[in-house]
């Protein structure tokens, strides 16, 4: 028999196949996107609320159901399913309530009675919620409880497999991702948030991003030529997330000095990173986001441009604006934080001391501890040992966790407004730091030069089965919305970073069409703003069947 172990990441989901009997690992499979439109778990939840739960619902089973056929058992040799996530993927994924998520205020969940919805572990056969999709006539399927409006499943697991809730000394911990939760830990109090980073932590919203994944440049680094000459070594990830040898390369020419074992496809957050540290320590860029020519050229078709740099750049500043603000709500000094723990795909494959470099890390700490993907790793101990599920649920009833809302947070809007002044606007650190005594926060300390740098995994998901990961490609569904009086400029097309966008024409009408996985969603919309005569409307979306693209030409739709 068998079990899988499931996390629904906000850019992806990553499954892996258990023998129950000797407790191997047999294989991992992992999307390259997440099935909805959008870049975040807000933008999730607008499609939820928009289109529709039950259709937000049948979409992500719809995923879920193409890796277990991707991981190659028979569905009724599955005994457990143990899911692990935010709490907004959570509800989606079990057509539960989330309106609750939507708004934040008590006064309006009160008004919609939503007030108390109860998020604690269930576990309940599969048949109730894969019916009609999937028959796994023996699983049942187990969830881990959330803890607050934000705080899920996979904070609670990145709080329980590292050391954080061991220490004594003032400690951070964080899920390196799109909505990068996190938690503050000062003597017995325990302060949590999360901040919406957006796609471009995890390499999409990037011109050639892609999530950590095989073909991925995970990290680069200065290397002399023959000739002694500065060039940037490409890092860049095998078929079991191992980072191998890439070409050496002049990233200012493009010019490929030496071809490395394995060959880049795209380049993932962390690669980004990387890319932004180096050109700032080598001079290349000397104020973001004004690279050499607008760009750097990494390989055959891969570029990081102007644009990508601004793009990062907004998501590291939100990444530190909250824990900036963590540590000031916290009331304790900054340069009181001992530990700095990072979880997730984007917190194991970057370079510390790169994050440190660049903000995406506090650079005042003095120890700096690399997890991998620690959701996934608490639902596969579950799936295992299932007094682990009690321990856990011990565990987060113990924890008295104060929810710090960025969005209500004047602090985090003030510093918020620095980064993005720096990251996009070309505002210099002086200026920046002015900023931060106008507003009367402590001053931000000098970098630690002898930090500890631990890193206690080589991948996000430390054992990948015997075989290579499976990667699920096609996971979403065709929407399409009717623009009225559309003029074919062909503007939304150029726009759209992630080139979804495709316009047919039926019975004299224009229609945008695009596969949801591919869309960004509410945190993008470029179509939207840069149509000339405003003909895209989202509240016009419609989910296209099967038997309606064929005549339209166009292959997808729920199956």
């Amino acid at each position: 028999m068998y079990g899988i172990a499931l996390d629904l990441g906000t850019s992806g989901f990553r499954a892996q196949l258990i023998d129950l009997e000797t407790q191997k690992v047999v294989r991992t499979a992992m999307t390259m996107r997440h099935p909805l439109p959008g870049g975040n778990v807000i933008d999730h939840l607008d499609f939820a609320l928009e289109v529709g739960e039950d259709i937000a619902n049948n979409i992500i089973l719809d995923a879920v159901k193409k890796i277990i056929e991707t991981l190659d058992v028979d569905p009724a040799n599955i005994q457990k399913l143990v899911v692990c996530g935010n709490p907004i993927q959570l509800s989606l994924f079990q057509n539960s309530e989330i309106r609750d998520l939507a708004f934040a205020g008590k006064n309006m969940q009160k008004r919609l009675g939503v007030e108390n919805v109860d998020r604690s572990a269930r576990v309940f056969p599969a048949s109730e919620l894969f019916k009609d999709v999937l028959d796994l006539p023996n699983c049942e399927i187990t969830v881990p409880p959330a803890i607050a409006h934000e705080i899920g499943a996979d904070a609670l697991a990145m709080m329980i497999e590292t050391d954080f809730l061991n220490q004594k000394e003032v400690s951070i911990v964080t899920d390196y991702g799109t909505n990068a939760e996190m938690a503050i830990k000062v003597g017995n109090r325990i302060i949590t948030g999360s901040a919406a980073a957006g796609p471009a932590i995890e390499g999409q919203g990037i011109s050639c991003g892609m999530i950590a994944s095989p073909g991925a440049i995970s990290d680069v680094n200065l290397e002399k030529d023959g000739n002694e000459k500065d060039c940037w070594r490409l890092t860049v990830l095998n078929e079991k997330m191992e980072g191998r040898p890439g070409d050496l390369i002049n990233p200012v020419t493009g010019e490929t000095i030496e071809k490395g074992k394995i060959e880049a496809v795209g380049i993932t957050g962390t690669g980004v990173i990387a890319v932004i540290a180096v050109a700032m320590e080598t001079g290349l860029m000397e104020q973001p986001p004004k690279l050499p020519n607008g760009r750097l050229i990494l390989g055959n078709g891969i570029e990081i441009t102007n644009g990508d740099i601004a793009e990062a750049g907004k998501a590291i500043g939100a990444i530190r604006a909250a824990q900036l603000t963590l540590l000031l709500e916290a009331k304790v000094p900054f340069e009181t934080l001992e530990n700095v723990y990072m979880s997730g795909a984007s917190g194991t494959y970057v370079d510390s001391r790169k994050a440190r470099k660049i903000g995406s890390c506090p650079d005042f700490s003095r120890k700096t501890v690399q997890f991998g993907n620690t959701s996934i790793a608490l639902a596969r101990e579950i799936l295992l040992d299932e007094s682990r599920l009690e321990e856990v649920i011990a565990l987060a009833g113990t924890i008295k966790a104060d929810h710090l809302m960025m969005a209500t947070s004047e602090t985090f809007k003030n510093i918020y407004t620095c980064e993005l002044s720096y990251w996009t606007e070309g505002m210099s650190m002086k200026l920046y730091k002015k900023f931060f005594k106008m507003y009367k926060y402590p001053p931000l300390p000098e970098p630690v030069e002898n930090a500890v740098m631990e890193k206690r995994v080589v991948r996000d998901i430390e054992d990948t089965g015997s075989v290579p990961v499976e990667i699920v490609e096609d996971v979403g569904i065709t929407i399409e919305f009717r623009v009225e009086g559309c003029i074919q400029c062909g503007l939304c097309n150029e726009e759209c970073p992630e080139n979804a966008l495709v316009t047919i024409e039926r019975n004299g009408s224009f229609f945008a069409s695009c596969r949801t996985q591919d869309c960004l969603g509410t945190s993008c919309r470029r179509c939207a703003r840069i149509c000339p005569i405003k003909a895209i409307d989202f509240k016009n979306i419609a989910i296209q069947t099967t038997s309606e693209l064929q005549k339209s030409g166009i292959t997808g739709g729920i199956y």
